[in-house]
C-alpha cells in the first residue's frame, strides 16, 4: 500500500491514540535544558539508560549549564556510566555547556537566539540531535526523522538517500496541511508517534503496518 504524503501517515496514526500515555509534548522534560542533554545521551544507547543518566546527574544538581561547564571529566563520566561512549559523552557535554555559556550567556537567551547550523558545528551534535534540541529543548517547528522513522517508512517500500530527504518528505505533508501556528505541535506529535507504534509493532528490523492500513 502507497501513502499518498506525509499528512496521510500522520492522520492515521493519531486515530490509535499512542500517545494517551505519553507527557503532553511527549519528549520528558520538554522546553528544558535537561533535553539538551538527553539528546546527546540518547546517542546509540536506549531511553532506560539515558533515565538512569539522567537521575544520576539531576541528584547532581548537573541539568543546566553552568554546573554541568564545570564539572571535571572523570566526575561526569560516572554519573553517565549507564549510557554507552560515556566518555566521549561526557567531553562533548562540558565542550557544549561552556560553548553555550560563551556564545549566549545563558540557556534563555540560548533558546531564542541559536540556530541549527552553530548546533552542527558542536563536537558530538549530527542532525538528529540538533534538531531533537531545537523541536523539544527550543520549542522551534522542526520535524524529527531517525531510525524508526526510517524503518516505518521502508515498510512501505519508501528509501531515503539521506536524513535531510526523509526529513523533507515528512514535513511537506504536513506543512501542506496544517496551519502555521500548529506546524510545532504536529510534528512533535509526527515524530513521537512513529517512535511509539514501530516500538510496539516490530520484529527485528520489520514493522508490522497492519494497525495502520486497518484505519485508513
Amino acid at each position: 500500500m502507497e501513502l499518498s504524503d506525509s499528512f496521510e501517515l500522520y492522520d492515521t496514526l493519531e486515530k490509535l491514540n499512542l500517545l494517551e500515555n505519553s507527557p503532553s509534548m511527549w519528549w520528558p522534560a520538554y522546553g528544558t535544558f535537561e533535553v539538551v542533554v538527553g539528546a546527546i545521551l540518547t546517542q546509540n544507547t536506549s531511553w532506560n539508560r539515558v533515565e538512569t543518566s539522567l537521575e544520576n546527574l539531576r541528584a547532581a544538581s548537573l541539568l543546566s549549564p553552568e554546573p554541568l561547564s564545570k564539572t571535571p571529566p572523570e566526575s561526569l563520566m560516572e554519573l553517565i556510566r549507564p549510557n554507552g561512549l560515556f566518555k566521549a559523552k561526557a567531553a562533548n557535554l562540558i565542550r557544549l555547556s561552556r560553548n553555550l555559556l560563551d556564545d549566549f550567556g545563558d540557556f534563555g537567551n540560548f533558546a531564542q537566539n541559536v540556530d541549527r547550523e552553530w548546533l552542527l558545528r558542536q563536537k558530538g551534535i549530527g542532525p538528529e540531535t540538533a534538531d531533537s534540541i531545537l523541536c523539544y529543548a527550543l520549542k522551534r517547528p522542526v520535524m524529527v526523522v531517525d531510525s524508526y522513522t526510517a524503518r516505518l517508512l521502508r515498510s512501505y517500500g519508501y528509501e531515503f538517500e539521506s536524513y535531510d530527504e526523509l526529513q523533507e518528505w515528512c514535513e511537506a505533508g504536513i506543512r501542506a496541511a496544517i496551519d502555521e501556528e500548529k506546524l510545532h505541535e504536529a510534528f512533535v506529535r509526527f515524530h513521537g508517534m512513529i517512535v511509539e507504534y514501530v516500538k510496539g509493532n516490530s520484529k527485528g528490523k520489520a514493522v508490522n503496518v497492519e494497525r495502520i492500513s486497518s484505519t485508513i
